[in-house]
């Protein structure tokens, strides 16, 4: 299918969080993500506290309810502190909204505009799986610091080599991957990319499905999950049984330097899936060449795959709230432009290790 309307590329990510100014602090202190701009009680916003991060070509942003009525507090006491809006660019925001809901998706804000000293901004949102919205962002008349209303602040964070997103990966429930597969392939265009059934991704306890959709231009990858029938709770049930449905799983990140981030990382107290020492034994006898020493891959607990066209270095955190919910990739690529299928085996395996030791396997 062709592309319904350009992309640019990932605007921002927004999380509803329960308390932003500790949220900020630790994608600061753990992620090296700075602080860029502001919006709150001090800049006139009475209802709700978001600081906005970046790292490379990384922008999130953390947003809290200043009162227990407001969507985002309803939000964090239903999903806890999740991913409740993927925002991508785009050249017109209101060309986008009217191509997606004519053909079926929901509109959840419809073609709005901001404006300040610095221009105006355009945007307007669909709903997706979930609570999820997909915004589009207009910046093309706006050159202010994120959006009107934010300041801009000055602290400088040293970062860990975080350049883009990658990937953003959801989790719904079963039964619903196709039918978000064709949604997005109707309202925006996107084609599938590569579909992994149960067999590529299971252990003897558990297994999933996924399918991977993506733009014309290949920017935006979005793999879909959904639980497939195992003897015991899958890590995508357990996802949906903790955030109370459909949501974002986890964000691959882009590094150009996977080992000196990921130590990086540590050292700032980020905590990831533990790697049995046996994954590395004869590990280019599977993968082939690497340019990395493998015993440092070993000792940090970085993966490794590879497909026709390259190799890939990818590792997972363990999840960065106190739900079983949100984690993060982080991910080298070399060519490969696949997703570490290779690797599914072992991921699973480590996940449901951290299930078990949570009682929920």
């Amino acid at each position: 299918m062709s592309q319904i309307f350009p992309i640019k590329g990932f605007d921002h990510l927004e999380f509803y969080v329960g308390n932003a100014k500790q949220a900020a602090s630790f994608y600061a202190k753990g992620f090296g993500f700075t602080n860029t701009a502001y919006r709150g009680l001090e800049t006139g916003d009475r209802k709700t506290a978001s600081y906005v991060m970046e790292q490379g070509k990384i922008r999130l942003v953390l947003s809290a309810g200043l009162s227990g009525d407001l969507t985002i507090s309803q939000s964090v006491l239903k999903h806890g502190d999740a991913i409740a809006v993927i925002a991508l660019e785009v050249p017109d925001a209101v060309k986008a909204y009217r191509e997606t809901t004519a053909r079926g998706a929901m509109g959840a804000i419809p073609p709005t505009e901001e404006e300040d000293e610095n221009g105006v901004l355009h945007y307007a949102a669909i709903r997706i799986y979930g609570d999820t919205l997909i915004k589009f962002v207009d910046r093309s008349r706006y050159t202010g610091i994120f959006a009107p209303g934010f300041q801009v602040q000055n602290p400088k964070q040293k970062g860990v080599g975080l350049k883009a997103i990658d990937h953003i990966v959801g989790n719904v429930e079963l039964g619903a991957m196709d039918r978000w597969v064709q949604f997005f392939a109707k309202t925006m265009g996107f084609r599938l990319l590569v579909h992994f059934d149960d067999e590529a991704i299971s252990t003897e306890y558990s297994a999933l499905m996924s399918k991977v959709v993506q733009d014309g231009t290949g920017k935006i990858k979005l793999p879909i999950n959904e639980p497939a029938p195992g003897k015991r709770k899958s890590q995508v049930e357990e996802y949906l049984e903790y955030n109370n449905g459909a949501g974002v799983q986890h964000i691959a990140l882009a590094t150009n330097n996977i080992i000196a981030t990921v130590s990086n990382l540590r050292d700032n107290g980020i905590e990831f899936l533990h790697v049995p020492p046996t994954y590395y034994e004869d590990l280019e006898r599977r993968v082939g060449k690497i340019e990395e020493p493998i015993e440092t891959l070993a000792e940090l607990g970085i993966l490794v795959d590879r497909d026709e066209e390259g190799y890939l270095l990818q590792i997972f955190t363990q999840p960065v709230e106190d739900r079983p919910t949100l984690f993060f990739e982080v991910i080298e690529r070399h060519g490969c432009q696949g997703f570490g299928e290779g690797n599914f085996k072992s991921l699973f395996e480590a996940i449901e290790r951290e299930q078990a030791r949570r009682g929920n396997l």
